[in-house]
């Protein structure tokens, strides 16, 4: 973190919606913030670190929240799915109606700040994802905390790679994930590459959370702006690393080397919390 003593002092103001987005859109984000401007996200108290029973209240709370959403998908969704264990891992293997790229797999690790976004939820996104792209979608369950610090999620995300490199030549394998998903999808290919694992064919990277010592600037800037995340996410981080030091780069993988990373599609917006933390790596990137 920056010195808190010397910086820039911005006024009080009112930030519209651009206007440059659709009228849908605008709603959305409308819904998203209440009569005084204030985002509804940043109204709500996350527990400390140590609160374990404070964050499996608001678990559970989530939990039902993914319930309904997954409950409208009901009829939409085309794609089989299978679930199974590997060592500790689940892992939701989604085989479209119509196969498209029979040899080919799409690894996809879900979103919920390191803690939520399991369960059916994964499941449910592993379908969507073979749907969209016809091939096998591997739906990486990870263990979450604070059952499950750091490593096990990691741990899970190689289990399931090497899973699929036992199914699928690393050149048919794309890998996939959206804010926490993207940095454990990030963190895996460091920490696949130091055991010795080929890379795969892609990377897709969602408003991925590669810096959980939230040193970018976006941090700063972009407070109650990002409507979907206000502020910062350090006590998530904390539970999630446990005690490990959030600079490694295998909690933030920004600080990796990232040189011969396979080529990067990275999407972020103006208003994200992350926008500071996109990488720094050689490989070809579409932004």
């Amino acid at each position: 973190m920056g010195d808190s003593k010397s910086g820039v002092a911005v006024r009080s103001r009112l930030i519209p919606f651009p206007p440059s987005i659709s009228a849908e859109a605008r709603a959305s984000l409308a819904r998203l913030v209440n009569d005084d401007g204030v985002p509804l996200n940043a109204l709500y108290t996350i527990p400390l670190p140590d609160d374990h029973a404070g964050w499996m209240k608001i678990k559970a709370a989530a939990d039902g929240h993914y319930a309904q959403a997954v409950a409208q998908l009901a009829g939409t969704l085309r794609a089989g799915v299978e679930t199974i264990r590997i060592g500790n891992a689940t892992i939701h293997v989604a085989t479209p109606e119509t196969m498209a790229e029979p040899d080919c797999a799409y690894l996809d690790f879900h979103g919920g700040a390191f803690v939520f976004g399991g369960g059916e939820a994964c499941r449910a996104q592993a379908r969507m994802q073979a749907d969209q792209h016809g091939a096998v979608c591997y739906g990486v369950d990870y263990r979450m905390p604070p059952e499950h610090p750091y490593p096990a999620a990691l741990d899970d995300a190689l289990a399931a790679y090497r899973y699929a490199l036992e199914r699928h030549a690393p050149s048919r394998i794309v890998l996939g994930g959206r804010s926490a998903g993207g940095n454990l999808a990030a963190a895996m290919l460091l920490r696949a590459r130091d055991e010795g694992l080929p890379l795969p064919a892609g990377l897709v990277l969602l408003s991925p959370e590669v810096d959980l010592t939230e040193s970018g600037d976006s941090f700063q800037v972009n407070q109650l702006v990002d409507v979907v995340l206000p502020g910062s996410l350090m006590r998530n981080n904390e539970l999630y690393a446990g005690g490990a030091d959030l600079s490694h780069p295998y909690l933030s993988p920004l600080f990796g080397n990232l040189a011969g990373f396979p080529p990067t599609f990275l999407q972020s917006g103006t208003r994200d919390l992350f926008l500071s933390t996109r990488c720094g790596c050689t490989a070809p990137c579409a932004e």
